[in-house]
């Protein structure tokens, strides 16, 4: 487990899911972390989880679409802990449709939290980062934003987008003791894909269980992932050892795309 002792992160979409199994292996390595996410109870709760595990922890409310709730939102994470050695963009929406069904609902709600929710995050933290001359940046992405799915353009763009960030970002920072990645998962075995599911059997018909079926069966492992894979990785990244890694977009998928 990476040692982060004495650094300070801070983890979008850190209410379930992947952003809650992320915060709490942060924790467990030492690190004080701000929980944040647009619902109150969810990052309350996953704050009082870290603080059981010995480590200092604030729950900060935050929508990522808006620059100026990410503005505060660091303002209020700095307050409670102190400057951000680690940056973790978890804060994800998936909505799946047809493009020609996809309304310009769905596309904003993509593109602005998915995309421009990284990089607003990005441009808070970086600056100080590389003026410390340390830092960590992981966005949660996809193999979707790697390859192409039918349904999803709206995700798998938005994703798409988010890698060329990091590519970009981690260019930027390179020479400064700051590093910038993505972990891109399969799919997993979260909230959100459950209500992906749910959504996809209302629409079609078909049962949960069997769309869950089809879900596993895109994996060579035949199966979904767990959150707790996907934070090893980024726990990983966030440390020492991987200060060689920079500008990558790693993929947990058993190998679906190679």
């Amino acid at each position: 487990m990476a040692g982060l002792a004495g650094r300070t992160a801070l983890v979008t979409g850190g209410g379930r899911g992947i952003g809650r199994a992320v915060a709490l292996d942060l924790a467990r390595a030492g690190a004080a972390v701000a929980v944040a996410a647009r619902t109150s109870a969810e990052v309350e709760a996953v704050a009082a989880e870290a603080r059981g595990l010995g480590a200092r922890a604030a729950a900060v409310v935050a929508d990522v679409a808006r620059a100026e709730a990410v503005a505060e939102m660091f303002r209020a994470a700095r307050t409670a802990l102190g400057p951000i050695d680690v940056l973790v963009c978890g804060a994800g929406v998936a909505p799946s449709a047809p493009i020609v069904k996809t309304s310009e609902e769905q596309w904003r709600a993509a593109v602005e939290t998915n995309l421009s929710g990284s990089f607003y995050c990005l441009r808070e933290a970086l600056g100080p980062m590389t003026e410390r001359g340390w830092g960590r940046a992981v966005a949660v992405a996809s193999i979707a934003g790697q390859t192409g799915y039918p349904y999803i353009a709206a995700y798998s763009a938005s994703k798409h987008g988010v890698l060329g960030l990091v590519k970009c970002a981690a260019l930027e920072v390179a020479s400064r003791g700051v590093t910038v990645n993505a972990v891109c998962p399969g799919y997993v075995d979260t909230p959100m894909t459950d209500v992906s599911i749910a959504r996809i059997a209302e629409k079609t018909g078909h049962s949960p269980v069997d769309l869950r079926k089809r879900l596993e069966e895109t994996s060579p492992q035949k199966r979904l992932f767990t959150a707790e894979e996907v934070s090893a990785l980024v726990l990983f990244l966030c440390g020492d050892a991987a200060r060689g890694i920079n500008g990558q977009a790693i993929n947990l998928d058993g190998g679906t795309v190679v």
